[in-house]
C-alpha cells in the first residue's frame, strides 16, 4: 500500500485561498475555495488513518507489501518444486515433507493393488522322508529289508473367475520324490506299509522326477440362483480335471494323510479301493473326472451333502478313452455334532469300476459299498473307523474293516504333540481261498502265491507325533502284520519307521 502526498495537497488549498480573499470577493470563486478547504479537510483525515493503519500492521506500507512479494515468491518456488517428482536439498522443507507424503501414500496404492491380486490366491509345500526297517521274514528272501525314501508336494490355489453369484477355483498339485519304500516284501493284503513311496518309472531310478499331480476347476454355485452369494445355505459344487479322487469321497479326518497320521495304506483310505485297486487310478493314484455335489448347510453348524464322481478308469486313468468303463462313486456324508459341540463326520458311499481288475489279471465290472466316519469324543481325542464290502468282482479280499483313534498331548504337556493308534482286518474271499494254491496269473508256470489263503489279513500300526516347531515334525512308526495275505504260516511281520516332514 502506497502512501498518499496528502500535506501537499492541503497546503495548495490553503495558499488558494488566501489569494482569493487578497483579490475581493466572487462568488464563484468563493464556492471554489469552499470545496478545496472540504477537500484538504478530508484528504487530513485520510492521512490520519493511514498513519493509524501503519502503527496497527507494525510496519510501512511498503514494508508489508515488500513482505507479500516474498510470499508470492515463497509460493511460486514451492509450485515449482512440486512439479518435479525428486526430492533435492534446494527445495523448501515444506515441499520435502508433501513429496514424503505423497510418496508414502503411493506405496500404500501400491500395497493394497498387490493385496488385492493376492486375495483368495494359496500355496503350500512339504517334504517328507521315510526310513523303514523289516524284520526278518517279512520280505521273500528272509532277510530284513531297510529302505528309505522322501516325496515333496507343491500346491497352488487361485480364483477361478465369476460367473453370476457363482465363483471359480484352480486348483493345482505337483509331486517328486525317490524310492519305492519296502518292495520287497511277502504278499500282502495292505499293498504298503510306506502310502508316502514314490517314485516316476524311469530307466535311473537315481533321477528324480515331478509330476503334475493334480489339475482341476471348481466353480460353487449358491442356491436358489440369484440369491445373494454370502446369505446362501446351500450351493452346488462342480468339479473337473485331474483328480485325486479320494479329496472327494472317503474323506476322513483322522485318517487320510500318510505324511502327518497312520503309514499303512489300509489305514489312509477304504482297503477295497486303494489296497485293493477298485478305484481304478494310474499307477499315482490320480486320474482325470467330474464331479458334481450338493452341499446344504440350513442347519448350520450341521449339515448335509450329497456327491456323485465319473473318474477315468484303467486305460482310461491315463487319458485314453477316460470315460468307457469308468469308476463311478456316489456319496451321501453329514457333519454332526455331539453335546458339547463335539464334530463327527459320517459317508456312506456306493462305487461302481467298469474296469476292475480281478485277481487273475481278467477286466471285469466290480461293484461295492462302504462307510467311513469320525468322531471327536473330547477336547482333542478323536476316534475313526472304515468299513468295505466288494459286492462283485474277483477280488484277494472282499471285506476290510479299520478302527483307530488319535489323540493329542494336553495329558503330558505337549499339546501340539499326538498318539495314534489303529487296528484293522482284511478278510480273504472264498472265490481267491478255492484258487491261491494254484493261481498263475502271470504265466511263467509257477504258482504266484503258493499256499492256500484263508482267514483276516491283521493289522495294527501306532505313532507318536512330536512337533519340534510349527515346520517341523518327527514321527516314529510301528506296523505289525499277521497272517500276511491270508498266509497262516507267514512269521508276524514287524516294521520300525520314522518319518519327518516339514511344511510350508
Amino acid at each position: 500500500m502506497a502512501r498518499f502526498p496528502l500535506r501537499p495537497l492541503a497546503l495548495a488549498a490553503a495558499l488558494l485561498a488566501a489569494s482569493g480573499a487578497a483579490q475581493g470577493a466572487d462568488p464563484g470563486r468563493d464556492e471554489l475555495m469552499k470545496g478545496f478547504k472540504r477537500l484538504a479537510a478530508r484528504l487530513e483525515k485520510m492521512e490520519q488513518r493511514n498513519a493509524e493503519l501503519e502503527k496497527r500492521l507494525g510496519a510501512p506500507a511498503g514494508a508489508l507489501a515488500k513482505r507479500i512479494q516474498a510470499l508470492e515468491e515463497q509460493n511460486a518456488r514451492l509450485e515449482s518444486s512440486l512439479a518435479e517428482s525428486t526430492v533435492s536439498d534446494q527445495e523448501p522443507e515444506i515441499a520435502a515433507r508433501l513429496k514424503a507424503v505423497e510418496f508414502q501414500a503411493l506405496n500404500m496404492q501400491k500395497q493394497a493393488r498387490v493385496i488385492d491380486a493376492l486375495e483368495g490366491i494359496s500355496a503350500g509345500m512339504s517334504f517328507t522322508t521315510v526310513a523303514q526297517t523289516a524284520s526278518n521274514g517279512s520280505t521273500r528272501d528272509s532277510s530284513g529289508e531297510s529302505q528309505l525314501n522322501y516325496r515333496a508336494d507343491a500346491f497352488v490355489a487361485l480364483p477361478g473367475g465369476e460367473f453370476g453369484n457363482a465363483r471359480g477355483k484352480l486348483f493345482a498339485q505337483f509331486r517328486l520324490g525317490q524310492g519305492n519304500g519296502l518292495s520287497d516284501l511277502r504278499p500282502t493284503y495292505s499293498s504298503t506299509p510306506d502310502t508316502t513311496a514314490f517314485q516316476l518309472s524311469a530307466p535311473d531310478a537315481s533321477d528324480s522326477g515331478a509330476l503334475l499331480a493334480q489339475a482341476w476347476y471348481q466353480m460353487d454355485v449358491p442356491l436358489p440362483l440369484g440369491g445373494f452369494r454370502d446369505q446362501s445355505r446351500e450351493h452346488l459344487e462342480i468339479n473337473f480335471g485331474k483328480m485325486d479322487p479320494f479329496v472327494f469321497f472317503d474323506q476322513n479326518t483322522a485318517a487320510d494323510d500318510e505324511s502327518s497320521k497312520f503309514l499303512n495304506n489300509v489305514f489312509v483310505h477304504n482297503p477295497l479301493l486303494d489296497s485293493g485297486g477298485d478305484v481304478g487310478a494310474d499307477s499315482y493314484g490320480f486320474s482325470p473326472g467330474l464331479r458334481l455335489a450338493y452341499h446344504n448347510e440350513t442347519s448350520k453348524p450341521e449339515w448335509w451333502r450329497a456327491s456323485v464322481g465319473v473318474f477315468g478308469s484303467g486305460s482310461g486313468a491315463r487319458f485314453n478313452k477316460s470315460f468307457s468303463a469308468p469308476f463311478v462313486i456316489g456319496q451321501v456324508e453329514t457333519g454332526r455334532k455331539l453335546p458339547g459341540g463335539l464334530d463327527g463326520n459320517y459317508r456312506f458311499y456306493l462305487w461302481r469300476n467298469g474296469q476292475g481288475a480281478d485277481y487273475d489279471g481278467t477286466i471285469a465290472n466290480h461293484a461295492g459299498w462302504g462307510v467311513s466316519f469320525d468322531q471327536r469324543v473330547g477336547d482333542n481325542t478323536t476316534l475313526f473307523g472304515r468299513y468295505g464290502h466288494e459286492m462283485k468282482g474277483k477280488v484277494r479280499f472282499d471285506r476290510a474293516i479299520t478302527l483307530g483313534a488319535e489323540t493329542g498331548g494336553d495329558a503330558w504337556n505337549r499339546s501340539a504333540d499326538a498318539v495314534g493308534i489303529a487296528f484293522g482286518a482284511l478278510r480273504t474271499s472264498d472265490a481267491f481261498k478255492n484258487d491261491s494254491a494254484a493261481l498263475d496269473a502271470d504265466g511263467d508256470d509257477t504258482p504266484d502265491f503258493g499256499y492256500r489263503a484263508a482267514g483276516w489279513e491283521q493289522l495294527a500300526e501306532a505313532y507318536y507325533r512330536f512337533r519340534l516347531h510349527k515346520q517341523f515334525e518327527i514321527t516314529p512308526d510301528i506296523q505289525l502284520i499277521r497272517n500276511a495275505g491270508g498266509n497262516g504260516s507267514a512269521p508276524t511281520m514287524r516294521i520300525l519307521g520314522l518319518r519327518a516332514k516339514v511344511s510350508f
